[in-house]
């Protein structure tokens, strides 16, 4: 019914909030946080669920067949910008970003966004509306430069991308945030907001894994390549996740790039460099799914210095 690799549950519930938002279901908007002031008891919802469910059973159905999970957490940049500020503190070069399942782009934008890690200090974009908070646990602390790493190119590659100005776009993705999460939603539609001011993102529709080596063609030699990804590929199947890596390594005999990712073999954020066509990689945090918590496990780029090959 939905496309391989699609988390059936998710794509069901953000199936299901998607007509809820369009105005559908009174009865069961009557139990979401967020439709209703007070909503009722979720615990005894389930009757009604089932029964809206079966009454648009074939609009559920399309929905399932046609739509993907591409929650665009935009909290994730808060984990991304010390991992971003450890790879421009290494290299000292300006940052090429190309992100795999980027959805709507909103995480291509992580520099423009401000952040706050439980303390008194800023980082990133001062003057960012997108103000995102997370907490950094465990004894070691990243290195989180106090305004954000340059960045002079960026691309987002997706099978669909959605675009925000699309309003059936925006409803999807807005549909995939859970019920009750209004801290999400409020800096959602902040990013969307950011997103649509920005004329220097560029999308590209198709298989990333494929488009890969096209795409760093065109990105000027001044810049380290970047290719970044979130909770994206447990959704790729095995013979995509083997093609990035060897077109990875290809692209490194040319230049240098770096591959930030979780969710290839495990939960945990990692971080390869590639340079003539060997890499080397290291697990650097422990996250939350949504970014409100993530522990850093990573030493600092500058003691990294002594353990990785030097790429510049």
């Amino acid at each position: 019914m939905a496309s391989p690799g699609q988390p059936v549950p998710n794509l069901l519930f953000g199936a299901v909030q998607y007509l809820l938002l369009q105005g559908k279901g009174e009865r069961l908007q009557a139990y979401y946080p967020g439709l209703v002031e007070q909503p009722l008891d979720i615990r005894a919802s389930y009757t009604c669920f089932r029964t809206f469910v079966l009454q648009h059973r074939e609009k559920i159905i399309s929905i399932l067949q046609s739509k993907r999970v591409q929650t665009n957490e935009v909290r994730r940049c808060a984990y991304l910008y010390p991992v971003f500020c450890s790879i421009y503190d290494k290299m000292q070069r300006p940052l090429a970003l190309i992100e795999l399942g980027t959805s709507a782009g909103l995480q291509l934008l992580w520099d423009r966004y401000g952040y706050a890690y439980g303390q008194n200090e800023r980082y990133g974009g001062a003057d960012s509306k997108v103000l995102l908070q997370s907490e950094i646990r465990g004894q070691r602390q990243p290195l989180l430069l106090p305004q954000s790493p340059p960045v002079v190119y960026r691309m987002g590659v997706d099978l669909h991308v959605n675009d925000v100005r699309h309003p059936e776009d925006y409803l999807w993705l807005r549909s995939l945030i859970w019920p009750g999460h209004h801290d999400r939603v409020a800096t959602f539609e902040h990013a969307v907001d950011a997103l649509k001011l920005q004329s220097d993102v560029q999308f590209m529709e198709g298989d990333g894994t494929v488009l890969l080596p096209d795409i760093a063609a065109e990105i000027p030699e001044e810049a380290v390549i970047c290719v970044f990804h979130t909770h994206v590929a447990n959704q790729m199947p095995e013979e995509s996740k083997h093609r990035l890596l060897h077109h990875l390594e290809e692209i490194s005999r040319r230049r240098d790039v770096i591959h930030v990712y979780n969710n290839m073999w495990d939960g945990d954020l990692h971080i390869d460099y590639y340079a003539g066509g060997q890499s080397s990689g290291q697990t650097v945090a422990r996250t939350d799914g949504h970014a409100r918590w993530f522990e850093w496990l990573g030493k600092r780029s500058r003691e990294l210095k002594k353990r990785q090959p030097d790429l510049a």
